[in-house]
């Protein structure tokens, strides 16, 4: 639980309490708040038969005065049942009233006062005053209280803030402990294989009887497994909103401090805490930053705290028993990188995918994302999802804000197709960069380069459908962009669709060569993304004519979904042929582009006139320009 730290109003009232009792023990009863007489009226008075009765102090004399008022006659002329009760207050107001001070002269004897006042019948209250105790509060007790008082709020505060006073406690936020918790499984789209998986996990804390009769136990532990953004967070805090228990949210990186033992200790606090809440769920975000596998790096006879955390995790997750409603749930995106003992049978039991959409969960994200957004009449969400092949949940979400923001700057009264797909290619490219200035020769040099992808992509079989022409500057370094989109999810690719998409990125290149005469540093990207699919065709998918069916990629360390991290070992005869069959791909599409472009020449200049006039083309009229594929 989150504890309130802040300055509470009980420290004032206490603060006020003590200075009452302070002031009820130093003063006397009626020496605060009285009227002060001189001596001389006093004097006068007691003589007169004015005063009813002293207290002679040290220094002073408290007293009080004869009732001269006929409280018989107020007695009577007061009727009801509250009556006694006014006349009480009447009287104290009265005695109140009656009480005065005066200071002692210094020269006055006590005979001679206490004369005076026994020959006017006036009563003397005798009090030994010793400053003994006082002194012994002032001096000792009050200064001893005070300081205790101050440290323990001090103390308090600071370790609030200060991880040196709360090293041991872990950092867990409690999201959801009711069932008001607003995530819930609808909020989540587009992984809905990962929604059945976790969907068990809510029925066992709801009716855990249901699984335990048969005697069946629910996995200890679930590891959510998935590229960044796609939404294994969101899906965590489904499961406890769905569920309606307490949901602890941490990251790994949370255990990890600069003191030895920190780690460990955190780990115990947290399971400690997570039981006495039970049932509840332990959501660990990045759990990669303590999961490691031991060993890797490992430096000899030192000391890892990292390992350290580790072990007390595979302890305490082997230390509780599931049926009490515990259930850990960890996130990666590096699963390749976790310790083999925390992925055994009895810790993480399960692990679940939460990949990338496909084209129907892209469309229901968009729907998730759109709710609270005022959509114009054009927006069409499934062609929305087409252009946004290997977008995320959270790329989408990006989208979707952007388009809003982009709606209200274009002073649209609801958000348009045109704001989502300027969105979209605003996430892809990057921003626009309108007022950069650009000398005509280099517009021109742009112009026929784009027309040159976009032809060569247009009429090659195999390639990503064209869907803009640009020569407006993007992002970083971008003078112009050929939009590229694919009409569905791919998820084989052939070898002549490789080349398509090699003759693609070269025909910007080709298109320079033909028209001006000369290249120009424009396509430095479009070359490395050529040379690497060039030699992935031969090393990796084994697309080679002198090396056919071989992979030439050591694979002992893939990475996640496909990325290879392995050490290509090759000797030097493997490494010349591949350079040499690498060389004929590339020359062989850079030929076959340039003989399309010089087939469609006539297109290929009408295309840059308009990109020169218009600085951006859509996919209708790239069709108008450039006519039937055929």
């Amino acid at each position: 639980m989150k504890k309130n730290n802040r300055f509470s109003i009980y420290y004032f009232l206490g603060l006020f309490f003590m200075i009452s009792i302070m002031e009820l023990l130093f003063f006397p009863s009626g020496s605060t708040g009285n009227k002060i007489l001189s001596y001389d009226s006093f004097i006068q008075k007691i003589d007169s038969g004015k005063v009813d009765k002293v207290l002679i102090l040290n220094e002073k004399i408290v007293g009080e005065l004869k009732d001269t008022a006929n409280l018989a006659k107020e007695h009577s002329i007061t009727k009801g049942p509250t009556a006694p009760w006014r006349l009480r207050i009447k009287e104290i107001e009265e005695q109140m009233a009656r009480q005065f001070t005066v200071v002692r002269l210094p020269n006055t004897t006590d005979n001679e006062l206490l004369k005076r006042l026994l020959k006017n019948n006036v009563k003397i209250v005798g009090k030994y005053e010793s400053n003994a105790l006082k002194n012994f509060l002032l001096d000792w007790i009050l200064p001893i209280l005070f300081f205790m008082v101050l440290w323990g709020f001090i103390y308090k505060k600071m370790g609030a803030g200060n991880p040196m006073l709360s090293v041991g406690k872990n950092k867990a936020k409690i999201l959801a402990e009711t069932p008001e918790n607003p995530v819930k499984f609808d909020d989540v789209a587009g992984v809905d294989e990962a929604v059945e998986e976790v969907k068990e996990l809510v029925d066992f804390l709801k009716t855990p009887d249901k699984y335990t009769v048969l005697g069946g136990k629910l996995p200890k532990g679930v590891l959510l497994v998935g590229p960044p953004g796609t939404g294994k967070t969101l899906l965590a805090k489904a499961v406890a909103g769905e569920a309606g228990v307490p949901f602890f949210s941490l990251s790994g990186s949370d255990f990890v401090e600069m003191f030895v033992g920190v780690g460990a200790a955190r780990v115990r606090d947290l399971f400690k805490e997570a039981k006495n809440h039970a049932p509840c769920i332990i959501f660990i975000d990045e759990i990669d930053a303590i999961g490691k596998s031991r060993g890797s790096n490992a430096v000899s006879g030192g000391y890892d705290e990292r390992e350290n955390t580790l072990n007390q995790l595979l302890v305490e997750m082997d230390g509780f028993d599931a049926s009490i409603g515990v259930i850990i749930m960890g996130a990666t995106n590096r699963p390749e990188v976790l310790d083999a003992a925390l992925l055994r049978p009895g810790r993480f039991d399960r692990q679940v995918l939460v990949d990338k959409p496909d084209l129907n969960g892209r469309e229901a994200i968009f729907k998730v994302h759109t709710r609270e957004l005022t959509l114009g009449d054009d927006v069409d969400l499934h062609r929305l999802s087409a252009q946004t092949p290997g977008f995320a949940g959270a790329e989408i979400a990006n989208v979707c804000n952007e388009a809003a923001i982009l709606a209200v700057r274009n002073q649209h009264d609801s958000v348009m197709m045109s704001d989502f797909e300027e969105a979209i290619e605003r996430v892809i490219a990057g921003l626009e960069k309108k007022n950069k200035l650009i000398n005509e020769h280099e517009r021109k040099i742009v112009a026929y380069h784009e027309s040159g992808h976009a032809i060569v992509g247009y009429f090659t079989e195999g390639a990503d459908e064209v869907q803009k022409v640009s020569i407006v500057p993007r992002g970083i370094g971008a003078l112009g962009y050929t939009l590229q989109m694919p009409l569905e999810d791919r998820y084989l690719m052939s070898k002549s669709e490789l080349l398509g998409k090699i003759k693609g990125l070269l025909g910007g290149r080709a298109a320079e060569d033909i028209i001006i005469g000369e290249v120009s540093t424009g396509a430095s990207n479009d070359l490395e993304k050529v040379a690497q699919l060039a030699k992935n065709m031969i090393t990796v998918y084994g697309m080679s004519e002198k090396l056919p069916n071989i992979s030439l990629v050591n694979n002992s360390s893939p990475g996640f979904l496909g990325s290879r991290q392995g050490i290509e070992r090759r000797s030097e005869y493997l490494e010349k042929i591949i350079d040499e069959e690498v060389k004929e791909i590339v020359n062989k599409c850079y030929d076959d582009a340039k003989d399309i472009l010089r087939e469609k020449k006539e297109q290929l200049e009408k295309m840059a006139k308009i990109l020169l006039e218009k600085e951006v083309i859509d996919h209708k009229e790239i069709e108008e320009i450039l006519g039937p594929k055929a």
